[in-house]
């Protein structure tokens, strides 16, 4: 089958051209690279780059808005020089971004990496999607999308299922190697295997992408519409910006918040197709309005950790297996979010199809995608002052609120020992006098012919990997970090790097010897709430909308 064969409407088949299926495992490696990137982008940025929690959120609510922006215009380009050339473009931008990123934690570098995965992003979006659809007529296009559907849920999936495990072991910037690998796959694939579609029909220039979109936003009724909607996407946007750093700073290392996020794609997977048929016969308005409805409750689900926590303590047991409680509210709140998906994103389309004026319609679904643009960016901007407002940074705290925040999150955790003793480090042997009476001050003492020993596991693999130092008794083992970072400041002259000698014992201390967070995260799951009032200002405003219109388009059929 090639790509414009035509196909006998009444002989249905699961058979595509080989361009289709190479352009579908080129969009897997992609996906697969920037949600395993972007699930980590917030925190690597803020914990690796230096950036603060402000400046983050505006980088990264300005890196993902406009990538979404952009397709619209890097499909003009790709339609001009070829879809091969365009995808070996892209992925060549990829992935020298990506390696960029990963390579060097410096704040320049991160922005002019972020750029280059922007744009090839942005290129990527419509020509693989424009090779699905020149791949397949109008009787296959139904199952041709579904392929593309699964092959970008699946990616998804798989990329933020790695960034777990590399984030955990060996660091946050490895994520990006990976991406980067992905994206050469991707690269080497498309010159290999890639065939040019025929493109006739699609041209555009960008005059006319430009009117389009003035008139587009000069529509004041789809642009009240897109920004209801984008209040829905501003919620589901903190899976990659607020959540992973929030879990991170208020339960501490190992709870895998990646996985957490996978928990929305593996809900629409298994629930979008029933849920379309049961909502089939309602009007699009409705089933908008009843995701739009769902939407509040899941952060509302989320701000409900600490009350849960206080009244059953740090762990539930669910008969399979224990877990925090707040990793169960948000596991009920991910899982809403994806159902509220199921009901609002089949039906969106739709709507706006019937939102746009006579001859316009193609033009208005093209632009339909200023939702997610408006949405991740009011959404990642107000996340990074949300975070810093009410769950901070730990590096930006006083070392005494620093210290009840690792005795709180880290149950391993036991004292910080004086910068004093770090000389005593330097040579393997028997524990000298000052680490071991350091030790025993902090309640931590040390079993007679106990020896310190250089620990250099796994730090091959690690950039700049932290010295660490054991010390093995007969019951327990004690393990010494240096731990050295830089608190983000607005100013780079004004950072001055911190060193830390952590200790942490092999065996967990009690929950009930567990202080309670500092003061400084009390009111850190405020945050939910504020994007509570954000999914109940917009369906609010969708309930407006729809009695304003309502009486509007009454009035002018009155009228006619």
């Amino acid at each position: 089958m090639t790509e414009n064969t035509a196909r006998t409407p009444e002989k249905l088949s699961w058979r595509f051209p080989a361009t289709f299926w190479n352009a579908n495992l080129a969009e897997l490696c992609e996906r697969a690279a920037f949600y395993g990137m972007f699930i980590s982008l917030f925190r690597y940025l803020n914990e690796m780059v230096g950036f603060t929690d402000e400046q983050t959120g505006l980088i990264t609510g300005a890196f993902a808005s406009i990538l979404y922006f952009l397709p619209t215009f890097m499909g003009i380009m790709a339609d001009k020089i070829g879809f091969k050339t365009a995808l070996v473009i892209a992925f060549a931008l990829l992935t020298g971004g990506y390696t960029l990123l990963g390579a060097y934690q410096l704040k320049g570098t991160a922005l002019i990496a972020l750029t280059l995965i922007m744009c090839g992003g942005a290129i990527v979006k419509p020509v693989i999607s424009g090779t699905v659809a020149k791949c397949s007529d109008s009787a296959h296009r139904a199952r041709a999308m579904s392929i593309f559907y699964m092959i970008v849920n699946i990616g998804a999936f798989s990329g933020k299922a790695v960034a777990g495990d590399l984030n955990e072991r060996l660091g946050l910037q490895y994520i990006n190697f990976y991406a980067a690998g992905m994206a050469l796959l991707a690269l080497v694939l498309v010159s290999l295997f890639y065939r040019d579609v025929d493109r006739a029909g699609t041209g555009k220039t960008v005059g006319e992408a430009l009117s389009g979109l003035v008139r587009v936003v000069t529509n004041v009724r789809f642009m009240c519409l897109i920004l209801i909607v984008a209040g829905f996407w501003a919620i589901q946007g903190q899976l990659y910006s607020s959540m992973p750093t929030y879990i991170e700073r208020v339960l501490g290392k190992g709870y895998k918040p990646e996985w957490l996020a996978n928990i929305n794609p593996l809900v629409v997977v298994l629930l979008v197709v029933p849920i379309t048929h049961l909502v089939r016969k309602l009007q699009p308005a409705s089933a908008i309005g009843i995701g739009l409805a769902i939407i509040p409750f899941t952060a509302l689900v989320a701000a409900l950790g600490p009350l849960l926590q206080s009244r059953v303590g740090q762990s539930i047991d669910l008969g399979v297996v224990h877990m925090h409680p707040v990793v169960l509210v948000f596991i009920i709140g991910i899982a809403l979010q994806g159902l509220a998906e199921c009901f609002l994103s089949p039906k969106w389309l739709e709507y706006v199809s019937k939102q746009a004026p006579p001859g316009e319609v193609g033009l208005y679904l093209g632009y339909s995608h200023l939702t997610t643009f408006f949405a991740w960016l009011f959404g990642f901007v107000l996340a990074g002052y949300l975070l810093a407002g009410f769950c901070p940074d730990p590096r930006t705290l006083p070392a005494g609120v620093r210290e009840q925040w690792r005795l709180a999150t880290d149950s391993n955790y036991r004292l910080m020992l004086p910068a004093e003793v770090a000389p005593a480090l330097e040579r393997d042997g028997p524990v000298p006098d000052a680490v071991r009476a350091a030790l025993a001050a902090g309640g931590c003492p040390v079993p007679a012919g106990a020896r310190l020993e250089r620990d250099t596991d796994g730090s091959s693999w690690k950039k700049n990997p932290p010295r660490t130092w054991k010390i093995a008794g007969p019951n327990v083992t004690y393990t010494i970090t240096e731990s050295r970072f830089k608190p983000p400041r607005a100013k780079e002259g004004a950072r001055r790097e911190i060193v830390e000698l952590l200790v942490s014992a092999s065996t967990p201390r009690a929950e009930k010897e567990r202080p309670p967070l500092p003061a400084a995260y009390r009111r850190a799951h405020y945050l939910w709430y504020v994007f509570t009032g954000v999914g109940v200002l917009a369906f609010a405003a969708l309930l407006l909308f729809k009695y304003v219109t309502g009486r509007i388009d009454r009035r002018a059929a009155a009228a006619a």
